[in-house]
């Protein structure tokens, strides 16, 4: 019989009560999942489970075959979702897990997050009442599930594609998407933000907090929590703890040890409306009769929850002023929906810290045993996991920057790297296993991560600090005041600058270049290939008097001829070069855009149009001499960049200005990415909507000669 998708039947709870969770979380009722027939003769072959009930987790059987889900067809938004029972909510849960492998093994995305918390978007979505209710998730890895039941699953095919879905919640998108993301740590103040609001109208809905224990390494989710306390305002922080801290979750050997572990201690689950009550009530109370008093009772509200082990006090949540409740069992349904019913029922204001234990890929079992837990997957074959990886006759970016790194820490032993809980994203896996003592995982912490970098060069350390360029943002008054006004050697290697594709306008590398190259002492470069990349690494690690970065783009390199054994020659700073010469026009470029220009170079020659094409290699200093000649000799200057308004193209003018080379007959153009927030697609589809590409940039030069109707044919 033909195979056609994933049938779920499951059992009554035989737990008639919450449960505290077992360390491997295998006491739990189990199911087995398969794919079976849909026609059958009777009719009723399709709706019968095919397997038994087994230990360790939900069972599924992935094929290639859209799933069978006939309840998560019923499902449109979460009103659909208030009468189901326990019983219909697993089953729930498991056709949506089989529904997430399907549709992501098609679009690519971030896979096991969001399996890891589909028991717990199931029981928000059961118990809360979005929009009213507010859910803000951390980071939004993890949303995928949250899309699918709140309408948009016919669109999941969509993912991350021009004009589609979003792989990070999105206000525009949809109103159950209470909060934008795609950085971390930023939920609890947002929340708090939410709350205050609300009780400053006078309404009553709830608001929840989802946040990773990766994204409670961050000082942002400790201010907020501060705060929150501070306030005591009713809201609801949900932990979710899956031991995974580091993104993407693996190192070379599997998976990354957790960067400052949260306590694992097994406690008693108390949510109870009675308790809580008599808790309030004994603070009030207790507060009045003095502080020795409310200490003691502060201790017995302690014990009665079984919150201190070994004689230890209550939690640090509980210190903050955060109700603590857990760990709890994060793929418990039951459990799950009875915590959020009592908590939302619960009269007595405050803050609640829920923690919850999950499982990064949970339920997929290729996910389960990848060293990355398939974090970020681009098509896979849902039935082994294979990732359909495209072939590209070069490396990555990413990849030539810490191959050149090594090369020069091999002969540097005052080489260290720092990266802020992204050694696969930064490559820097390869040099912490190359030189494990010498490379730092400080967490999603890049603010600590640049302040870090600053006190090893005082100790005459070189300190190569790779941070993506749009997370670097997030440190940017460290690099201005704990680095640059110090002059302090560090060296900051920005990954993902410029356009990044499916991750969007959060990801997007945009400000960088006139965020750095507007400080005083700092060096700024960016290659125009990979062999250009390998120079600057080894320009930025001779530098030692002054503070220096270099940018590189998300994706492959060009191919350009790579210096022996992958170690750069330092470059003679502030000097560009000549790549193409030519006349009338000039085009001066900055980055990886510059092989666009050497494009629109070809593309004009067919034309019959001879321009000049030139890397500039450093926005500060700037190559004034090279400058000067390009001005001087052609009638047409245009410097090209993929950056924000305020870049390399404003330092080139406000040089020409000062001068009084704008004084002449010169025409100056300014080529830059325009200055809105491009959403995600392909990166075709981003240059072009960018307006960068090279017949953008030869039709400017044709129209600039005044070839207009020429410029429009190139499109």
């Amino acid at each position: 019989m033909a195979v056609s998708g994933f049938v779920v039947k499951t059992s009554p709870s035989i737990f008639p009560c919450l449960k505290p969770p077992s360390p491997s979380l295998g006491h739990r009722k189990q199911v087995c999942v398969r794919a079976c027939a849909a026609n059958t003769p009777n009719g009723d072959e399709g709706n019968k489970m095919v397997g038994k009930k087994k230990d360790g987790g939900w069972k599924i059987e992935f094929t290639g075959e859209k799933p069978l889900t006939p309840l998560l067809d019923t499902i449109n938004y979460p009103v659909h979702m208030k009468n189901l029972s326990n019983q219909d909510l697993e089953q729930l849960a498991a056709e949506l897990r089989a529904d997430i492998v399907s549709k992501v093994s098609k679009t690519g995305g971030h896979l096991s997050s969001s399996l890891g918390v589909v028991e717990l978007t199931v029981a928000l979505h059961h118990v809360f009442n979005t929009p009213d209710d507010k859910i803000i998730w951390d980071v939004g890895h993890q949303a995928y599930p949250h899309k699918i039941l709140t309408g948009r699953r016919s669109r999941m095919h969509t993912l991350r594609k021009t004009s589609g879905l979003a792989g990070f919640p999105k206000r525009e998108e949809s109103g159950h998407d209470a909060f934008g993301v795609g950085h971390s740590s930023t939920s609890i103040s947002a929340g708090l933000g939410m709350a205050v609001a609300r009780d400053l109208l006078g309404k009553a809905n709830n608001v929840i907090s989802v946040i990773g224990d990766g994204a409670m390494t961050a000082g942002q989710a400790y201010e907020a929590m501060n705060n929150v306390g501070y306030l005591d305002t009713n809201m609801i922080v949900i932990l979710n703890d899956n031991k995974q801290v580091s993104l993407p979750t693996a190192t070379l050997d599997g998976p990354a040890t957790p960067v400052g572990a949260l306590s694992k201690t097994l406690t008693k689950l108390q949510s109870s409306t009675k308790l809580r009550k008599l808790r309030e009530a004994a603070k009030s109370i207790t507060k009045q009769l003095g502080e020795q008093t409310h200490e003691v009772a502060a201790k017995v509200d302690g014990y009665t929850r079984g919150m201190p082990t070994n004689g230890r006090s209550c939690t640090l949540f509980e210190e903050l002023g955060l109700y603590y409740i857990g760990p709890v069992d994060g793929h418990d349904i039951e459990d799950l929906i009875t915590i959020f019913q009592k908590v939302k029922e619960t009269p007595a204001p405050g803050p609640v810290l829920i923690h919850i234990i999950t499982e990064k890929g949970k339920g997929y079992p290729p996910a389960e045993a990848a060293a990355d837990k398939m974090h970020g997957v681009v098509k896979f074959d849902p039935t082994t996991g294979q990732q359909f990886k495209s072939k590209s006759s070069t490396l990555p970016y990413t990849r030539y920057f810490v191959e050149s790194l090594i090369k020069e820490a091999e002969v540097d032993d005052k080489i260290v790297a720092i990266h802020a809980a992204m050694g696969g994203g930064t490559g820097l896996n390869f040099f912490q296993k190359r030189f494990p003592d010498r490379c730092f995982d400080v967490g999603i912490a890049e603010q600590h991560a640049v302040t870090f970098a600053a006190g090893l060069a005082t100790e005459g350390l070189k300190p190569f600090c790779a941070i993506y360029s749009s997370f670097l943002q997030r440190g940017y008054d460290q690099v201005v005041h704990d680095v640059d006004l110090q002059k302090l050697p560090v060296r900051f290697a920005m990954d993902r600058a410029g356009l990044v594709g499916a991750d969007g306008p959060t990801h997007c590398g945009a400000f960088d270049i006139t965020y750095m190259a507007c400080l005083p002492n700092m060096v700024v470069m960016a290659p125009s290939d990979e062999a250009e990349l390998m120079h600057m690494i080894a320009t930025a690690a001779a530098i030692d008097d002054r503070p220096s970065c270099f940018r590189f783009p998300r994706g492959n390199g060009v191919g350009a001829v790579l210096p022996p054994d992958n170690k750069g020659t330092p470059l003679e700073i502030g000097k560009g070069r000549i790549l193409i010469e030519g006349h009338t026009v000039a085009l001066l470029g900055y980055g990886s855009v510059v092989q666009n220009c050497v494009e629109a170079a070809s593309i004009l020659r067919s034309r019959n149009v001879f321009v000049t094409v030139a890397d500039a290699r450093f926005c500060k200093p700037l190559d004034t001499d090279l400058i000067r000649i390009l001005a001087k000799e052609h009638e047409i200057l245009i410097t090209v960049e993929e950056g924000s308004i305020g870049g390399f193209g404003s330092h080139v003018s406000h040089f020409l200005c000062l001068n009084g080379i704008l004084d002449g007959p010169l025409k100056l153009r300014a080529m830059v990415l325009p200055d809105r927030y491009i959403d995600h697609g392909s990166p075709e589809d981003q240059i072009q909507e960018a307006g960068l590409s090279s017949k953008h940039i030869s039709g400017t030069v044709l129209s600039l000669l005044g070839r207009q109707k020429e410029a429009l044919t190139l499109n």
